[in-house]
């Protein structure tokens, strides 16, 4: 066995008393990361705003902070990249992940010098993680490779920008870069199929043993591959391959392909990793569900999804959720971040490990391919095409089409008109623009050529009420859902369509 595999066994045996810890001990974990928080909280803009120095226990912190959006705390944002200090977070803010907004357009998340800490620290214990779980470190044997964002930051008023891979990207281990695929200038082409042919090349000869990412993106690299090398499957490229990391997505619609793309079984390792902080990765191989990471900087909240929006919703700390409901996760954090939410929702499988399942957003979405695209967004964009067009549309809904027989894959809108457009594919049009301008995740998948641009289906007038109807949702409260991350209403208006 070589050197670097014996020393992760090493120190993941290191590790395994934390990683007991966490199975044991987490509740005990967070209320020493909470305290923690409130003392650092207290020299800053927000803790001093918010009461901080008369915080004792968590009944405490819930009277004086409430939950907050991104839009919420924009302000405090905007003070931070307007240069000043201590607003959020004692210590420096050193970068700023561009992530997809809402109503605010895009979202600057603070990393401080205390939080990258979490993003980087993470990932090594995931794997290490996987070690001391399995004992299998072949990984280490050859190249590792993780697709990701463009590590080339742009500066704006003085802080480094972009994608939150990008900036990880910054941060990996010396002994590591050498291992690391694929270069700097290679990861930093910004067309992705550009950026995928020149990955293909510069990788294909090399022994690869890992690879992560976003399972849609990692997919493209490997269709890009067999037709380079013109072989059957991935292990015949590379024979070694024995670990995919993969999160951002679920990776259930996937997992047959890949299997059948790769030619053989390969371990996986799901992270839950977000901009605001790195939280759950895979325990046990194979099993269903994610540890909790509870002693990393990040002290959650956790809020029932039925309640959420409620005047009286329940606010609990780890320690008093249960098992098999859906939450709503709230983080404050070492980034500055206070009652923020969000907008993911889990569900905890176990109390003993706190272990869980990311079930989706809080919100409508569809992030089939890591896109991120909510209602509002969805919403302008008709509300734009029918104004630009003098169009009337009844009713809409959006749902991914993964297995697209006519090309690539793409989102599939049901619309029913009241006053068609004069050229449909004008209509169509303005609307994948509008996506693009708003959605910059939608917008690098469409340019990357992972998705193609939206198709329409155009269905009966009546389609939308029958499916109500048939649902027993006529009428009343009940809203026609704009989008939905899976199929089950575009598949019930399929024949209706024109």
């Amino acid at each position: 066995m070589k050197i670097l595999q014996t020393t992760a066994l090493l120190v993941s045996k290191f590790y395994q008393r934390r990683f007991n810890l966490w199975e044991k001990q987490a509740v005990r974990l967070q209320k020493r990361t909470f305290r923690t928080l409130i003392k650092k909280g207290q020299k800053t803009a927000f803790g001093k705003a918010h009461n901080f120095d008369k915080i004792k226990n968590y009944e405490d912190f819930k009277k004086n902070v409430p939950l907050r959006s991104y839009e919420d705390f924009k302000p405090y944002i905007d003070r931070l990249k307007g240069g000043e200090q201590a607003v959020l977070w004692p210590n420096k803010t050193i970068y700023f992940a561009k992530t997809s907004g809402t109503t605010s357009g895009a979202k600057y998340i603070p990393i401080t010098k205390d939080s990258i800490k979490n993003h980087i620290n993470a990932t090594r214990l995931a794997l290490l993680m996987y070690i001391a779980k399995t004992k299998r470190t072949g990984f280490l044997d050859g190249k590792l490779m993780f697709i990701s964002g463009s590590p080339r930051l742009n500066k704006e008023n003085n802080f480094l920008c972009g994608r939150l891979s990008g900036i990880v990207n910054h941060h990996i281990p010396g002994f590591l870069q050498r291992k690391q695929l694929p270069g700097y200038e290679t990861n930093c082409i910004p067309v992705w199929e550009e950026k995928v042919s020149a990955i293909t090349e510069e990788t294909h000869n090399e022994n690869l043993t890992l690879i992560g990412g976003i399972p849609p993106w990692v997919e493209m690299y490997f269709e890009t591959l067999l037709k380079k090398t013109k072989k059957n499957n991935v292990a015949e490229v590379f024979k070694n391959l024995s670990l995919f990391v993969h999160g951002g997505v679920s990776f259930t619609p996937y997992k047959e392909r890949f299997k059948k793309i790769i030619g053989k079984d390969i371990d996986l390792l799901e992270t839950y990793p977000a901009s605001e902080g790195f939280i759950a990765f895979q325990d046990c191989f194979p099993s269903e569900g994610l540890t909790l990471i509870p002693d990393m900087g990040i002290f959650f909240e956790f809020i029932p999804a039925d309640d959420f929006g409620k005047k009286n919703a329940k606010r609990i700390s780890l320690a008093d959720v249960e098992t098999d409901v859906n939450y709503v996760v709230i983080i404050n954090s070492n980034a500055g971040l206070w009652g923020y939410n969000i907008e993911d929702t889990v569900s905890f499988l176990s109390k003993n490990p706190y272990r869980l399942v990311v079930s989706g957003r809080i919100k409508q979405f569809i992030s089939a391919f890591g896109e991120h695209v909510i209602a509002e967004e969805v919403e302008g964009a008709i509300n734009e095409a029918c104004k630009k067009t003098g169009t009337e549309v009844l009713e809409f809904t959006v749902a991914p089409l993964t297995d697209n027989a006519d090309g690539l894959p793409c989102h599939e809108w049901f619309i029913a008109f009241n006053k068609e457009p004069e050229s449909l594919e004008s209509f169509g049009k303005i609307l994948d623009d509008y996506m693009q301008s708003k959605n910059p995740y939608y917008n690098d998948l469409v340019e990357g050529k992972i998705l193609q641009p939206l198709i329409i289906k155009k269905v009966q007038k009546n389609a939308f009420i029958e499916y109500m109807k048939s649902i027993g949702k006529l009428g009343e409260q009940n809203k026609v859902p704009h989008l939905k991350n899976n199929r089950s209403t575009a598949d019930a208006l399929t024949d209706f369509i024109i």
